[in-house]
């Protein structure tokens, strides 16, 4: 059964850093594009970041390029997202997920950046 847990949410002042994580098991973590996607109040559902967990590569959304970053720990099965210069329009639900789109996704971290 596929599992993805996310932690590592919470509150923080504008310009403040957090670290994502994505607990995985269920499936083979390496053949999947990993993602972090998340979603604001009353918006739709964003994509953030990807990560090919086979080369590495890594893509970001415009809105966060520069200022958040995506790792995997193959070992572990493990999703990171670390968030620095936070602003409050990052605010939001933060799910990771195996697909690009996020279909296939945890319960999310709730983020709330506010002073």
């Amino acid at each position: 059964q596929v599992h993805l847990v996310e932690s590592g949410g919470g509150l923080v002042q504008p310009g403040g850093s957090l670290r994502l994580s994505c607990a995985t098991s269920g499936f083979t973590f390496s053949n999947y594009p990993m993602t972090w996607v998340r979603q604001a109040p009353g918006k739709p559902l964003e994509w953030v970041s990807t990560i090919n967990t086979s080369t590495g590569n890594t893509h970001y959304a415009d809105s966060v390029k520069g200022r958040f970053t995506i790792a995997v720990d193959n070992a572990k099965n493990t999703l990171y997202l670390q968030m620095n210069s936070l602003k409050s329009e990052d605010t939001a639900v933060y799910y990771c997920a195996r697909d690009v789109a996020g279909a296939s996704r945890g319960q999310g971290t709730q983020v709330t950046v506010s002073s």
